[in-house]
């Protein structure tokens, strides 16, 4: 218990201490990727964190979208058609995991929770702006991709997802999946406050990935020159 709160400490003043010179920070950040095209698909909000904080233009539709796994996993299974249908706003979730307070949609069968927009006017627009936007990046090497389990990702889902063909993927869990042997994968020890088996939601996420492993550096790594 006592390791568990003086962690818990450490982690607060680190994060803090982020906040407090973020300009300091990010504007390295900048610099390192300054020469790189990037977009990133993700299954939550983290990916608007990573834009905000690199100071770049929304790129890529999936800011303040979120995914389940199965879904999730289907859409990047198939990513280019999933991406060329039309955004079909519906009623009802096949999820029972949350009250429907914001904007839903479908591509074809996989379900779109814009969790963060107010109308479904809002978020098609932003849906199809930003997705014409990602289209124009047609090099898959510099796309990052990136699951996490808050969204009910399971542990099969992990693994199709680090099977998949793409070659920047990241992933982070409260479970270390070490017998799985995933390349770029990170556990997690903080937890969602809500779901203890879950990661923090991603902009807590973002918040305490420094952490584990420096993204940008890894980006200046992996992505096509």
């Amino acid at each position: 218990m006592k390791n568990n709160i003086f962690r818990q400490l450490v982690v607060f003043i680190r994060r803090k201490y982020r906040v407090f010179f973020q300009k300091k920070f990010s504007k390295t950040d900048i610099e390192l990727l300054k020469d790189k095209n990037f977009v990133i698909v993700c299954d939550n909000c983290w990916a608007g964190s990573v834009y905000q904080w690199l100071e770049r233009p929304y790129n890529s539709p999936f800011i303040s979208v979120g995914f389940y796994g199965d879904c999730y996993l289907k859409l990047l299974s198939n990513f280019d058609y999933y991406m060329n249908l039309p955004v079909i706003f519906i009623t009802e979730s096949k999820y029972n995991y949350r009250k429907i307070t914001y904007p839903l949609a479908k591509l074809g069968d996989i379900e779109l929770h814009f969790t963060h927009y107010k109308t479904e006017d809002e978020a098609k627009t932003k849906w199809d702006r930003r997705t014409a936007r990602m289209l124009e990046e047609t090099n898959k090497d510099n796309y990052i991709f990136k699951i996490c389990d808050a969204w009910y990702a399971s542990e099969k889902n992990f693994k199709d997802f680090h099977n998949l063909p793409f070659k920047n993927k990241i992933s982070f869990s409260n479970n270390s999946f070490k017998h799985l042997n995933f390349k770029n994968h990170f556990q997690i020890l903080e937890k969602d406050k809500n779901l203890k088996n879950r990661v923090p939601n991603g902009v807590k996420l973002f918040k305490i990935m420094f952490i584990y492993v420096n993204l940008y550096q890894w980006m200046k790594n992996n992505l096509a020159a």
